[in-house]
């Protein structure tokens, strides 16, 4: 059963060109391409989604790319979109490629950053572990929840990536003593899932239109070794390096990522 995802839209509801959709990774919401999103919607009607289970998206206690991708179908039905393009990050470019593999007519075109439509060893059990461990009751300031997520994840930046997710309860629903701060995230379900989320898309292909595939060098996930089951399912694909990024390419160098998101986007203006 699908669910009604919350989105963002953005930019020219008349631009002349199809719209784009964009889709977040793991952990993420809507606004973790906001950059990107900024450097493109002069030029493209955006809808930035959060993925059911994440940011103000329904949570359910199912998780696979093909209901995922569902999600993102039923969105366009609902919103009229007869056809989109489509940008995903990570989680969001095996969503992506679900839906371009789930529904071809109605997909134009597919970037995919930093992802390969292959099955992951598990990458995030320090995350999920530090997740879990919080214990809000005892959280009165995001200064607090770092300090607790620190024990688990190192990295200050992933910390504050992942304390997007921490969302002051409001006040017509806190309790007297109760927790200040609760998850956005649905994490029993991305937990019980994660095998799930791991896995490649589902779908023999091909989608024939045309998909980018944008590497951080100093990332593994994409990798030459992917190139045989890319081409098989996505045979129009084409792969681009941004020197000097890992996985946050879209982050870290945000400039040259637009770059080529508009360079391809825009090939049959």
């Amino acid at each position: 059963m699908t669910v009604e995802l919350n989105a963002r839209q953005a930019g020219p509801a008349e631009s002349g060109r199809l719209p784009l959709i964009v889709l977040h990774g793991l952990f993420g919401s809507l606004d973790n391409l906001g950059g990107i999103i900024r450097r493109l919607e002069d030029r493209w009607q955006i809808h930035a989604l959060d993925q059911r289970n994440h940011g103000q998206s329904p949570h359910t206690d199912t998780m696979d790319y093909p209901a995922m991708a569902a999600d993102v179908l039923a969105y366009m039905d609902k919103q009229g979109l007869e056809r989109a393009c489509v940008l995903g990050h990570s989680m969001g470019g095996k969503v992506a490629m679900q839906l371009a593999l789930l529904a071809p007519d109605r997909v134009d075109r597919v970037i995919v950053a930093d992802i390969s439509p292959v099955a992951y060893k598990p990458r995030h059990d320090a995350i999920l572990e530090g997740l879990k461990a919080m214990d809000l009751s005892s959280v009165n300031s995001r200064t607090e929840a770092d300090r607790q997520m620190a024990n688990f994840v190192a990295d200050a930046g992933v910390r504050q990536f992942l304390l997007k997710n921490l969302e002051r309860i409001p006040k017509d629903q806190a309790t007297e003593g109760g927790p200040v701060f609760r998850w956005l995230l649905n994490l029993a379900t991305i937990e019980r899932c994660y095998s799930e989320l791991t896995d490649a898309p589902q779908g023999e292909g091909p989608f024939e239109g045309p998909v980018l595939f944008i590497k951080g060098a100093d990332s593994a996930y994409l990798q030459s070794k992917h190139k045989d089951i890319i081409l098989q399912l996505f045979p129009n694909a084409s792969v681009k390096v941004i020197e000097g990024t890992g996985h946050w390419l879209h982050a870290e160098k945000p400039d040259t990522f637009a770059t080529l998101c508009v360079d391809f986007l825009a090939t049959d203006d």
